[in-house]
C-alpha cells in the first residue's frame, strides 16, 4: 500500500508502521509479476519503481541487519527503520496459525494476528478483507485507506489507552 499510496509517507504526526515480514517478502513476487497492479501504464511504472525502492532499503545491509534480528524468533520485532522524521516502520515475524485460516488467507491472518498481539489497529484498502473482518467479528480497528488522514489528526485510541 506504501507503494501506491504515496501520502503514506507523509503524515502530519509520527506514524509507526509494524508489518508483517510476510508482506515485505511479498514485494518480490509483486515485482516480478507480469500481472498489472495498476490500471494506468503511468500509474503502473511509478508503482513499481516504488516497489524496486522498497526493496531496495530492505536489502540495504544496515536495514537487512535489522531484519534478520527481527527473525530469530516467532512474533520478534525489528528495532526501528526510520524513513524519515514522521515514519518508521517496525517489521515483526508474525506467524500464521490456523485461528483465522478458514476465513482469512495466510497474510491477512498475520495482519489480524499482529494487530491483536499488538493491540494497533489495521489500514487497508481491501474492501473485501474489511467486509470479512466485521462479518465475522474480528475483533480489531480497521482504517480504510480513505480515513488514513484522520485517523492520524485523531490519534488512534488503542485498549490499554495510549494513543498512536
Amino acid at each position: 500500500m506504501i507503494a501506491i499510496y504515496g501520502q503514506l509517507l507523509v503524515p502530519k504526526r509520527p506514524v509507526e508502521y509494524r508489518i508483517p515480514y510476510s508482506t515485505v517478502m511479498e514485494l518480490y513476487d509483486l515485482k516480478e509479476s507480469e500481472e498489472p497492479i495498476m490500471q494506468d501504464p503511468e500509474q503502473e511504472r511509478h508503482v513499481r519503481e516504488k516497489i524496486g525502492d522498497m526493496i531496495a532499503f530492505f536489502e540495504d545491509p544496515f536495514n537487512k541487519k535489522k531484519l534478520e534480528r527481527a527473525l530469530a524468533a516467532p512474533w520478534k520485532e525489528s528495532p526501528p527503520l526510520p524513513i524519515n522524521e514522521n515514519v518508521t516502520f517496525i517489521i515483526v515475524n508474525a506467524v500464521e496459525n490456523m485461528q483465522y485460516g478458514e476465513i482469512f488467507d495466510p497474510i491477512e491472518t498475520e495482519i489480524i494476528l499482529s494487530s491483536l498481539r499488538q493491540q494497533c489497529p489495521v489500514l487497508t484498502d481491501h474492501v473485501d478483507f474489511q467486509d470479512k473482518a466485521v462479518q465475522n467479528g474480528v475483533p480489531i480497528q480497521l482504517y480504510d485507506i480513505d480515513d488514513f488522514e484522520f485517523a492520524v489528526e485523531e490519534g488512534v485510541d488503542t485498549p490499554d489507552g495510549y494513543s498512536q
